[in-house]
């Protein structure tokens, strides 16, 4: 496929990725979005001059078109997502058939993406957040219980996870303020109260609900390409001495509420179909609703760069999300075996992802293990947690065969 337009070399935002987002600009309101190269295909715009040709050619039918115009109207992509994959997959071939083609240039159609604001893409009604990576959950467990059985008696058996603060995910470029809670200070006899020492990063991807499932009806392993609209980055923010404190007995609060950012770009599942690969063998064998069969790892190397204020960054992290033990379609199902209703927006986040070498540990709280390593930066200094004034960036892109799929980057920086 060769497109029209003129793109950077490696772009994350090829002709094979078309990412969809919500954008607005000094003249447009917010609005849906596909990102290709350095511009934005302003989809109102688009629909009306050139899509219902296109889309009628691609495969939506002629009944769907006044529910896109309806759904293009939005500034979220929840009624959009919600038209179902037999028209939004479509939809996302007829813009890429537009793209290459020379006999409907249209530049009235792109906006260039140094002049936009990009917005939430979608309204987050629901959000878990999983406990997926074995390095991850076997390095914590290394920490702060046994050594030697790091791993709690349940984690082989089903995906761990908990119900997270949907309020509080925010897209890329909006700062976070250091939270405020109770900790106990080492040796002390009583709670104090005050800002977080331990402010901590956690590397991890989400992938975003695109159908409802009847309330009472569990979601089957072989359904999850149905049921997955895409991905994106996620970096949830923790408060490591807050969440130490209050876990016990029930689990993250305000360690974890307080914050979650994600990239602004929806990376469809169906673009990231050529990066998929094998997961680890799981063992022992997991119970017959959690079994699947294909391949639901994906390929994305990720990256985490830690940039002080007035500083370069430095790269502190390399890492893949083919390293999860536990996948996408296995959350789905383990989250609605019991009957529970997803609903489209639901973001189901990973937990953070580690890999197997020091290098590839998707946390602070591992790299620097519990602070008693701290990590060096560019400029000389150190970090054991985040400091006031720093910006945290994750990267992430999928590479194969000359095609480049790409998430941009999840772009936050603490401000005190």
């Amino acid at each position: 496929m060769t497109p029209w337009l003129t793109l950077p070399t490696d772009t994350d935002f090829s002709i094979y990725n078309l990412p969809f987002g919500v954008f607005s600009t000094e003249e447009r309101t917010a609005r849906p979005g596909i990102a290709i190269g350095e511009q934005i295909v302003d989809l109102p715009y688009w629909f009306d001059k050139w899509g219902q040709s296109f889309c009628t050619s691609a495969g939506v039918h002629p009944d769907s078109l006044p529910k896109l115009t309806t759904a293009l109207a939005s500034d979220v992509l929840n009624d959009f997502i919600a038209l179902g994959k037999e028209v939004t997959v479509p939809f996302r071939k007829a813009v890429q058939k537009w793209l290459c083609d020379f006999s409907a240039i249209d530049h009235e159609a792109l906006v260039p993406m140094d002049e936009a604001s990009l917005h939430m893409p979608i309204r987050v009604g629901d959000y878990t957040d999983f406990y997926s990576s074995i390095e991850h959950a076997t390095n914590v467990g290394k920490m702060f219980r046994d050594p030697e059985n790091a791993l709690l008696p349940n984690w082989r058996h089903l995906p761990v996870g908990y119900h997270g603060r949907a309020s509080s995910i925010i897209p890329s470029g909006v700062p976070i303020r250091r939270p405020n809670g109770q900790t106990m200070p080492k040796d002390a006899d009583k709670p104090v109260y005050g800002p977080s020492q331990r402010l901590d990063f956690e590397l991890e991807m989400a992938f975003i609900v695109g159908k409802s499932n009847e309330m009472g009806k569990s979601i089957t392993t072989d359904q999850f390409a149905d049921y997955c609209f895409g991905f994106v980055l996620f970096n949830d923010w923790s408060a490591r001495d807050i969440q130490k404190w209050e876990y016990v007995p029930l689990g993250p609060f305000l360690g974890k509420s307080f914050a979650s950012s994600i990239s602004p770009w929806i990376v469809t599942l169906e673009a990231l179909e050529p990066f998929k690969v094998a997961g680890p063998v799981q063992e022992p064998e997991v119970l017959d609703y959690l079994k699947y069969t294909g391949q639901y790892n994906y390929d994305i190397g990720l990256e985490v760069h830690i940039q002080p204020a007035g500083g370069n960054p430095t790269c502190v992290s390399t890492s893949n999300y083919k390293y999860m033990y536990w996948n996408g379609a296995q959350q789905l199902a383990h989250h609605s075996v019991n009957g529970c209703n997803m609903r489209v927006g639901d973001m189901l986040a990973s937990g953070t992802i580690s890999g197997p070498t020091e290098d590839s540990y998707g946390s602070m709280l591992e790299l620097a293990w519990a602070g008693t390593k701290p990590v060096s930066l560019e400029d000389g200094s150190e970090r054991k947690f985040i400091h006031d004034g720093d910006t945290v960036i994750i990267r992430g892109w999928a590479e194969k065969d000359g095609k480049r799929v790409g998430f941009g980057e999840v772009k936050t920086e603490v401000v005190g």
